[in-house]
């Protein structure tokens, strides 16, 4: 676990975090697991494949099992407008594929402003993000923000807000770990507004975000109240099954009927409770990853919460 403090910077340093870490940035240890045919069931069970008709091949197997989609073009951090406007061509492929593919109707993008330059400033970002927007109005669907660190969470915001007066639909993400996120389900919970409500997998600060599991649950429910009582469309990550359970009850308790809301679960976790929430009537979409930095995704997905990698190795024990 990593502490982090405005004024001074705190390292308590988890030892598999550290571990993890230097796994993420080690050539031979990347060559290595990329190699391994452990690593490479490990990596096909979580990312769709590295290359945009792997993507569209998973969309397609799981748009005929009844479920949504939102694809996400790894990469992350970018820090040099080539490999934005890369990653800028990778969405705008995925969309025309998709339209041709008739899957348009059941699956949206999910892009991260830093990948498509918000490191390079937010006019950057914007204009990234509003060309994969554009394309997306053209093939019949629609993006969705991810949510990063939350040094980027103001940023995310504005540039939400500016693409949303264009193309409405645009969903936000926020996430239940930090302490602010109530008062942005409320800004954010008025008509047309599609949000994505998750827990928060990075390390951050006491001063920003809840520190154990127990606070960062009942924020959850918190939001979900705030949300569904809104006017928009919340969309509710979680696998953890207790959520999934409150989320119903408190959706009947709204009348908000199947449709109204959706859940979202990862690619590759709990699939049997995918589909027999989607067989009950409800929404449920898939975040699909795909890319050639899955390497860097899984690694630093641990690395954010270590706890997470008990999480995974239990993913693999069972397909339900």
């Amino acid at each position: 676990m990593v502490t982090r403090h405005r004024t001074t910077t705190v390292w308590i340093v988890n030892p598999l975090r550290s571990l993890i870490l230097a796994a993420a940035d080690n050539d031979a240890v990347r060559r290595a697991v990329a190699g391994a045919p452990v690593s490479r069931d490990v990596v096909r069970r979580f990312v769709a494949g590295e290359t945009t008709a792997d993507a569209i091949s998973a969309t397609r197997a799981l748009v005929a099992d009844g479920l949504s989609v939102t694809l996400d073009h790894l990469g992350e951090d970018t820090r040099d407008r080539a490999t934005a406007e890369r990653t800028v061509g990778a969405y705008l492929e995925l969309l025309d594929l998709l339209h041709a593919e008739g899957l348009a109707r059941h699956a949206e993008v999910s892009v991260k402003l830093s990948a498509v330059g918000q490191a390079l400033g937010e006019d950057a970002a914007l204009t990234g993000a509003s060309r994969i927007c554009a394309a997306a109005e053209q093939c019949g669907t629609t993006v969705t923000l991810d949510m990063e660190d939350h040094t980027t969470t103001d940023s995310t915001l504005r540039v939400l807000a500016e693409l949303r007066r264009t193309w409405p639909s645009v969903g936000a993400v926020l996430q239940a770990y930090l302490r602010r996120t109530g008062d942005d389900c409320l800004a954010l919970a008025g008509p047309g507004s599609r949000v994505r409500l998750c827990k928060g997998a990075y390390a951050e600060p006491a001063d920003v975000a809840f520190a154990s599991p127990h606070e960062v649950d009942l924020n959850y429910v918190r939001c979900v109240n705030a949300l569904l009582a809104g006017d928009g469309y919340p969309m509710f990550a979680t696998h953890d099954p207790r959520l999934v359970e409150i989320v119903g009850e408190r959706a009947r308790w709204y009348g908000r009927e199947p449709g109204t809301y959706e859940h979202q679960m990862l690619y590759g976790i709990r699939p049997v409770e995918q589909t027999r929430l989607a067989a009950q009537g409800h929404v449920v979409r898939v975040y699909v990853p795909y890319g050639r930095q899955w390497y860097g995704y899984l690694m630093r997905r641990l690395a954010e919460r270590p706890a997470n990698s008990a999480f995974f190795l239990r993913a693999l024990a069972t397909r339900s």
